[in-house]
């Protein structure tokens, strides 16, 4: 992911600047990056004194019934500026009272930089992109009460971007490899296709491979089939690749393709991979080996059909290394997937 802009700074200094200009009402606005399909301001309002991040459309017309995303940390709004500024339709995402600063200006400067990362999208195409990047910023700052990742759930996103990758590099088509990854959306399994899905465990233990299994359903392939468990081994090592660089990793190998980036971008934000915190990953992990098992008749596990009928909810833990269920090679899962 890319590294902490100019934005930020730009943000920073902008509203420090505004910080204390007079006593009169309204908005006090300074222009911040370069125009590209929409404009942007920093602003403050006064007398609130709320910082915020104004964008501009200048041929958008925005629905007047629309429900815009509200977060924890923020506020969104559609206001109405005059002067030179009358000719757009212009959205106000502000920080709401004793929010985190930082954060607020890390999500500001995230719509700001993924929004020009698409600078020759139409303005509609702009307008929808900005609602899909507040969205996920509301659905993150809903489920991740901290802004970084804990240290099982690092080795757990890891592993699974590690099989989106090896997903895309065996012949699954970008934009499928992408929308089938469902982690960050609290599916029952991490990768869906069709009628069929992949559930992945990751670990960076030696001598044994505990994977957590969340419910009576997950390893239950009546309701998901065929149904697979991708074991992926990790380690940590000098030579690995921290959770950033892998995440880079992929953003580069979708390069070339603006939607799937941007979906790719959402889904990396709603998994909790926040920008501007790349430095807070300093963990570097090596592949070591993936073993993918069919999950069917006689897999070791709890589902609603093996346990009593008074028996609703279920947490447990397998040990993979000792399944001794044959492994399956990741082409031979996507055949069956019906993915090539």
């Amino acid at each position: 992911m890319a590294a902490r802009t100019d934005p930020y700074d730009e943000l920073t200094a902008a509203w420090r600047a505004l910080g204390n200009s007079g006593d009169d009402d309204g908005w006090r606005l300074i222009p911040v990056a370069p125009d590209g399909p929409c404009r942007f301001l920093a602003g403050r309002r006064f007398p609130g004194n709320e910082e915020s991040l104004l964008i501009g459309f200048a041929t958008a017309q925005l629905p007047a019934a629309i429900t815009l995303p509200q977060g924890r940390g923020f506020k969104v709004d559609k206001v109405s500026l005059a002067g030179r500024e009358a000719s757009h339709a212009w959205i106000a995402l502000s920080r709401k009272e004793g929010r985190s600063i930082e954060l607020f200006t890390m999500m500001a400067t995230d719509v700001i930089t993924t929004m020009m990362r698409h600078n020759q999208s139409g303005d509609v195409r702009a307008f929808n992109l900005f609602l899909t990047r507040i969205r996920a910023w509301q659905d993150f700052m809903q489920r991740n009460p901290d802004d970084v990742l804990s240290a099982e759930a690092e080795v757990g996103l890891f592993g699974e971007l590690h099989l989106l990758q090896s997903l895309a590099l065996n012949g699954l088509p970008p934009h499928d490899a992408v929308e089938g990854w469902r982690g960050p959306l609290d599916g029952l399994h991490d990768f869906l296709f069709g009628t069929g899905g992949v559930e992945v465990k990751s670990t960076v233990a030696s001598g044994s491979f505990p994977a957590q299994i969340g419910s009576l359903e997950q390893l239950d392939d009546s309701l998901v089939q065929p149904l697979f468990l991708a074991g992926v081994r990790l380690e940590l090592s000098p030579e690995g690749e921290t959770l950033t660089e892998r995440a880079a990793a992929i953003q580069a190998l979708f390069a070339d393709d603006p939607v799937v980036q941007s979906i790719l971008d959402g889904k990396l934000l709603r998994a909790g991979l926040l920008p501007g915190t790349e430095e807070k990953y300093t963990r570097k992990f090596r592949h070591v080996e993936t073993r993918i098992l069919r999950v069917a008749d006689g897999f070791p596990r709890l589902t609603g059909r093996s346990v009593p009928n008074e028996i609703r909810k279920v947490r447990y833990e397998i040990d993979l290394d000792l399944i001794s269920a044959y492994s399956v090679d990741l082409r031979h899962a996507m055949k069956e997937l019906g993915l090539i």
